[in-house]
């Protein structure tokens, strides 16, 4: 079934308009329906590590197909995509997750948290000051390098308010979002063996995972230091 989904979003791209998309309500409800399938298989998969998002059902973590236009100068009404967040509080959270992409030539596996506000980047900031050595420790494992290349994301140019320019994590501490990622091929996508990958790419994940997760959750319990 996945095979589909490069070739839906590849005609949706070439045919952005709302005629189009009434015109294939029915291949759209079809092929999105197939999603949601893969990505409720997804979920329980990922329940056996990440036991807090075994409550969540598949329409919780897939992003909707219509796009907000009132603030983009790109006013295409539909997203390219497909998408979904795994997350304890669904797509909507903000706090660090797992993400799968679906896009004809730019698929990919990512996970981490994107652009975080200021509370939240402060906190995660603050775990790295305390606790850089354990982060490097994650990011350097060779298991861990073979899928991802590092940290990804907008950086700092300058130190970040309130840490010294020669702390020895001064490097980490100036990115303003924590993401790693990984791509995957069309192939691999029109084969479905794009789940078992992400299966095994959120599986390695799951120590950046669980670093940032307490990074939030020990400052918000008052264990971490302030």
């Amino acid at each position: 079934m996945s095979q589909q989904y490069l070739k839906f979003l590849k005609t949706l791209s070439e045919n952005n308009h709302k005629d189009w998309m009434d015109a294939n309500k029915n291949w759209y409800q079809e092929v999105r329906g197939n999603f949601l399938k893969d990505v409720e298989e997804l979920l329980k998969e990922i329940s056996n590590w990440e036991p807090d998002l075994s409550t969540l059902q598949a329409k919780d973590c897939v992003f909707r197909q219509n796009r907000d236009i009132r603030f983009s100068a790109n006013k295409d009404l539909y997203k390219t995509n497909f998408a979904a967040y795994f997350s304890v509080g669904g797509k909507k959270s903000s706090g660090p997750g797992y993400y799968l992409h679906i896009q004809p030539g730019q698929s990919f596996i990512a996970g981490g948290i994107w652009m975080p506000p200021a509370e939240i980047l402060k906190k995660i900031r603050q775990e790295i000051d305390y606790s850089g050595d354990e982060l490097r420790k994650i990011l350097s494992n060779p298991d861990f390098k073979q899928t991802f290349s590092g940290l990804e994301g907008d950086q700092l140019k300058t130190t970040p308010k309130g840490f010294d320019p020669e702390n020895p994590f001064i490097d980490l501490l100036r990115f303003k979002s924590f993401i790693v990622s990984s791509p995957l091929s069309d192939e691999d996508v029109a084969s479905g063996r794009f789940k078992q990958k992400t299966i095994d790419s959120f599986r390695k994940m799951k120590p950046f995972h669980d670093f940032l997760s307490k990074a939030i959750d020990d400052t918000e319990s008052g264990d971490g230091l302030l």
